[in-house]
C-alpha cells in the first residue's frame, strides 16, 4: 500500500514546480524586451547610421552596413524604460524601432 500512496502523490507534487517554472519566464518577457530597427527615412540615414554606431559601439563602417541591411534586431534583453527612450531618440532622427 505506500507504494500505491507514494505514487500518487509524486503525480500531485510535479504539476506545482512547473506551474512555478512557466510563472517565471513570463514575467521575464514582460520586463525584458527586444528592440529591432525596422526602417528609416532615406534623409536620415547619417543621422540613423551615427546613432547606431554611439549606441552600440560599432565601426563607421559596421554601423553603415547595420542600418542598410534594416530591419535588423539592435539590443535584446533592455528593460522597457530603456527601450523608450532609444525609441524615441530613433524616432526623432528619423528612424522606425520596435519593442517586441
Amino acid at each position: 500500500m505506500p507504494m500505491g500512496g507514494f505514487g500518487a502523490a509524486a503525480p500531485a507534487a510535479a504539476p506545482a514546480p512547473v506551474e512555478e517554472e512557466e510563472a517565471a519566464p513570463a514575467a521575464q518577457e514582460k520586463t525584458l524586451f527586444t528592440l529591432t530597427l525596422k526602417s528609416f527615412e532615406p534623409t536620415a540615414k547619417p543621422k540613423i547610421i551615427k546613432e547606431i554606431k554611439s549606441m552600440l559601439g560599432l565601426s563607421l563602417v559596421d554601423s553603415k552596413k547595420f542600418v542598410e541591411s534594416a530591419p535588423k534586431q539592435m539590443k535584446e534583453g533592455i528593460p522597457k524604460d530603456e527601450c523608450e527612450k532609444i525609441i524615441e531618440t530613433m524616432k526623432a532622427l528619423g528612424g522606425v524601432v520596435v519593442m517586441e
